[in-house]
């Protein structure tokens, strides 16, 4: 029925329903970023892992030190039967943990995303973190939350995987004050509003007694990453972990996951992490020589990175307007880069037969150079 033929009487009679605010998309209000694992940027198969480093899904990485092995990869079994989940497995075992040995899966997030959370503050908010959680092995494991700044304070969590190879709901709440403390409250308790680490949020697997606090208590030892009740899922090569649908957010109630679009999560994840593909004959960067050896060059950037990066080896090549053509396998380094810019100047040695300041074109001649801007 057209809106122009319905009469007042009709419009009072039927009844209007008020959807309720937890069931509407609410935008951004998740801290996480490529919380369902929609972005693979570095590699989906099955990778090693490697502590304090982040080797396949985008924002998520190790944190390792232990007698064991482990990988992490791509999944497609997720608890709604579409996209993706972040498969861990155990490949070799390390049946007992040593005291300062240790096994997790993190997420860092920068500090000015979390100046909502009003921590240093008598006004410091409630945060809840809710996920999806499978594995093989039950038992009780632990999730902490590292606050970073001028003083770090860590509160590790329980919970529990009580069926075998069933996706689980796991929702937790946090308050500025839980264990009846007051360091979040307290003016030690403020995040930098800067591009430094505010948060590190980290899924344990495996933790030795160095790092064993309370349940559900802020510490200022920031090594209580977990309790003693954690179980050590590196005892057996059977051992598995999928991680889907991380949420953290503001409040004591867990909202519907937040979908975002895949091209919002990727530049997300971009802030933090570019490639560029090599290939042949992949001439695109402007540049110029530096003395005989040596190319300056500029290369745009997808979005701003969030600080100067670091670059990996890559295969290159330069071209001068006279045709010349020379390689080198001289890892690129950064010559300038200042927040916000949306370009990266870059240095390259290791040429031959180059003329001084003459311009000329760099590029890849094959490998992937990667841009790295982590926390």
């Amino acid at each position: 029925m057209a809106l122009s033929t319905i009469g007042t009487n009709q419009i009072a009679s039927e009844a209007v329903t008020v959807p309720k605010v937890t069931d509407q998309v609410l935008s951004s209000r998740n801290f996480i970023i490529n919380g369902d694992f929609q972005v693979w940027q570095r590699a989906t198969a099955a990778t090693a892992g490697a502590n304090n480093t982040i080797n396949t899904t985008d924002r998520w990485g190790w944190l390792l030190s232990n007698d064991g092995a482990v990988t992490s990869e791509q999944s497609t079994d997720t608890p709604t039967g579409t996209g993706y989940s972040f498969l861990a497995k155990c490949t070799t075992a390390d049946t007992s943990i040593a005291a300062a040995q240790y096994a997790s899966i993190f997420q860092n997030i920068e500090a000015q995303n979390l100046q909502p959370l009003g921590y240093g503050t008598s006004s410091a908010k409630s945060i809840t973190l809710s996920f999806f959680v499978k594995s093989n092995k039950t038992g009780t494991y632990t999730v902490a939350i590292y606050k970073s700044g001028n003083t770090g304070y860590i509160i590790p969590n329980e919970y529990t995987i009580s069926s075998a190879n069933t996706w689980e709901k796991k929702t937790i709440t946090i308050t500025p004050t839980a264990g009846s403390t007051s360091f979040i409250t307290a003016s030690a308790g403020a995040l930098l509003n800067t591009n430094a680490l505010g948060f590190q949020v980290a899924f344990g697997l495996a933790f030795g007694s160095n790092f064993h606090g309370t349940n559900n208590t802020w510490s200022s030892n920031a090594s209580h990453y977990s309790t003693s009740n954690q179980v050590n899922w590196m005892d057996s090569t059977s051992n598995n972990f999928y991680l889907s649908q991380v949420q953290l957010e503001v409040g004591d109630t867990a909202t519907p996951f937040e979908h975002e679009n895949y091209g919002t999560t990727l530049a997300k994840c971009q802030r933090y992490f570019q490639k560029i593909s090599g290939g042949s004959d992949r001439f695109v960067y402007a540049g110029k020589g530096q003395g005989s050896t040596t190319v300056d060059a500029t290369i745009p950037l997808t979005v701003s990175l969030r600080a100067s990066p670091t670059m990996n080896a890559v295969n290159s090549r330069a071209f001068n307007d006279a045709g010349l053509t020379t390689s080198s396998s001289t890892t690129p380094t950064v010559n300038n880069y200042s927040d916000n810019d949306t370009h990266l100047a870059i240095n390259c040695g290791g040429f031959s037969g180059l003329t001084n300041n003459e311009v000329n074109t760099w590029g890849l001649s094959s490998n992937q150079l990667n841009i790295s801007a982590e926390l």
